[in-house]
């Protein structure tokens, strides 16, 4: 794992001290910068802060659909591999041991029988499918071993999937289809232009696909592909204002399909669009960004993510009434990766908060259990008595309100006034989040040293200012 510093942090470093202790004779004292580091007037860094960049994390992948089971990534030993976890707070199992890490998989529908994950080499990002056999534990590659591959959208049947493939000339993400228990069936549905094509979706007919073309963070468009023609069809119109589209579903009737869209207003708001008339419906109004969505199976509910100052909070939203329905309260951090069960009850995410690592955890939406599925390492740290970070808000030199995070360093160990870093976040589509960091924690418990992030998108949005 790279040792990464705050970049803000260097001119503080020169004034601090050594941490170390009296024993530490077998261990070297301090950490030696890689070879390829040119290193002038930066003092020697204590070898105990890689003890806060020891820690481990686990994020869902997949339910089996059969039984109440899940797929993480999580890694063991250099690399993150699949893992099966059958119970909440359940043995991780490790299916897979490659020396490169593997990036998501997802079950066979309805059986179950074989998985499809997603794999490159050498962090290339030239991403393979492989099938993996639930029963034998057999592997098998799927792609041709050289084109960048991305997406495994599995028709409602479960008899194919959609991804897209630089295979034809290695620059232009095409849509292919495949039956991932014969990979002879593998072909060519529809040719593109350009690196930001990805498949979203089936129709309930699995008939049609969703797609999305992704031009940068503030443009993308929305099609429409037939199955058995490759005709494809644009959705959402070119010239004008430029729309950030984010393709959720397919609706249940098949009629419409759900998005998130930045359309006539500031942030991401979730919308219905009518197939027929291509006007949308708006069903959220919130003054923050909706992040991510997921439809259930049967397509009648819909969980998502909203990003309110910088925290996640799930919602869930009966598309039969376009109602809120009450789901318990999670722990405050920000969760990805929402997946739906094939039971249309249990919902999955991940977890990342300032006092843990990316953690699995899953909600009952009918009954409001909460579980966690995994409690991920932390080097041996406490990681109970890190920092919690307050949210604090001050005006800009215009006017604007910009809320920030500050994590403070305990008073018992360091009292009276303390250093400061001020790490500032890139933007436009980044920003800072209150999660678990290790290096960061460092700088508090061991020198003391308080941390503010300003939190620039999270208060102003993006896209429209």
């Amino acid at each position: 794992m790279r040792l990464h510093l705050p970049s803000c942090s260097l001119a503080l470093l020169i004034s601090l001290p050594h941490v170390g202790s009296a024993q530490e004779t077998a261990a070297p004292a301090t950490l030696k910068p890689g070879e390829n580091l040119l290193v002038q007037g930066i003092p020697a860094i204590p070898a105990t802060i890689a003890r806060y960049t020891e820690f481990r994390s686990a994020a869902v992948f997949s339910w089996h659909p059969q039984r109440r089971e899940m797929l993480i990534g999580t890694r063991f030993a250099d690399t993150a591999q699949i893992h099966e976890v059958k119970m909440p707070g359940g043995a991780r199992t490790q299916l897979t041991f490659f020396p490169d890490r593997v990036s998501g998989a997802s079950y066979h529908p309805h059986a179950g029988d074989y998985f499809v994950f997603s794999k490159d080499i050498g962090g290339g990002e030239w991403f393979q499918l492989y099938r993996y056999e639930a029963g034998f534990r057999d592997i098998v590659l799927l792609t041709d071993g050289k084109s960048r591959n991305l997406g495994t959208t599995w028709s409602n049947r479960g008899d194919l999937i959609a991804y897209s493939s630089t295979r034809r000339d290695r620059a232009d993400l095409d849509f292919y289809l495949m039956n991932p228990a014969d990979k002879s069936t593998d072909r060519l549905l529809v040719e593109n232009q350009g690196g930001g094509w990805q498949i979203a979706d089936w129709s309930p007919d699995d008939k049609t696909l969703l797609a999305v073309e992704e031009i940068s963070v503030n443009e993308s468009y929305l099609w429409l592909v037939d199955v058995a023609s490759g005709q494809k069809n644009l959705l959402t119109p070119k010239g004008g204002e430029k729309v950030a589209y984010a393709p959720i579903g397919f609706s249940a009737d098949g009629k419409g399909i759900y998005v998130t869209s930045d359309r006539d207003n500031e942030f991401q708001r979730i919308a219905y669009i009518d197939l027929a008339t291509r006007n949308p419906k708006y069903l959220t109004n919130d003054r923050w960004d909706v992040e991510s969505a997921q439809l259930s199976h049967n397509r009648k509910l819909l969980a998502y993510t909203v990003n309110e100052n910088g925290l996640s909070t799930l919602h869930l939203l009966d598309l039969s009434t376009n109602k809120q329905r009450p789901l318990p309260k999670v722990p405050a951090g920000i969760i990805s990766g929402l997946v739906w069960h094939e039971n249309n009850k249990d919902l999955a995410f991940s977890l990342n908060s300032a006092r843990s690592p990316l953690d699995a955890y899953s909600v009952d939406v009918n009954s409001g259990k909460l579980d966690r599925w995994t409690t991920s390492e932390t080097g041996g740290l406490n990681s109970e008595t890190f920092a919690e970070p307050q949210l604090v808000k001050w005006k800009s030199f215009d006017g604007r309100e910009i809320s920030g995070w500050l994590f403070l360093p305990q008073k018992t160990k360091f009292p009276g006034r303390r250093p400061v870093i001020v790490n500032i976040h890139g933007g436009p589509e980044g920003e800072a989040r209150p999660i678990y960091q290790g290096r960061n924690n460092y700088f508090l418990n061991e020198m003391g040293v308080a941390i503010l992030f300003p939190n620039i998108r999270g208060s102003t949005g993006y896209g429209k200012t």
